[in-house]
């Protein structure tokens, strides 16, 4: 699919995974790098299936909501933005999307000026459009990879995530 794309559907591709991998990997390297940052306050603050978000905020489950949060994040955007792994942290970064909509929505209303369909919405469909696109293989390291004489021996490992 990606060898029938011409030079401008591959600069499109390209230019959103590499955008949408800083955008995650800013959020996320900022909350690793920050010791105060913490997932309660917006946990806590859930409206939509609120119960399960103030369980994911108890203190025995919260240092680890926090880490899968900020390192999900960080390595998603790494990933897109080397294009290694691609469909993995496509499908990874579309999850955690749909995750950070629901506490904010007050249906219909993810916020004040949206009607049911927000900004994490849109990000999880450009996710999932570049795992299924396999936007990797544009100019990333599972496109040079794949063009290496012994991992094009050996590729059936590379097919599965890029």
């Amino acid at each position: 699919m990606i060898k029938h794309l011409n030079r401008t559907e591959k600069i499109t591709l390209f230019l959103l995974r590499v955008s949408l991998g800083w955008f995650m990997f800013y959020a996320g390297i900022t909350k690793v790098l920050d010791p105060t940052w913490s997932a309660a306050g917006f946990l806590n603050n859930a409206e939509t299936f609120s119960v399960m978000y103030q369980w994911l905020a108890t203190p025995g489950i919260l240092p680890l909501v926090n880490l899968l949060n900020s390192w999900g994040l960080t390595l998603v955007g790494l990933s897109l933005i080397f294009g290694l792994g691609v469909r993995v942290a496509g499908v990874a970064g579309a999850v955690l999307m749909v995750l950070y909509y629901f506490p904010s929505l007050s249906f219909p209303y993810p916020s004040e000026h949206t009607l049911i369909v927000d900004d994490h919405i849109i990000y999880a469909i450009a996710l999932v459009a570049l795992a299924v696109l396999k936007a990797g293989r544009v100019w990333g390291v599972a496109g040079w990879l794949q063009a290496q004489s012994i991992v094009a021996r050996h590729s059936h490992w590379l097919k599965k995530i890029d």
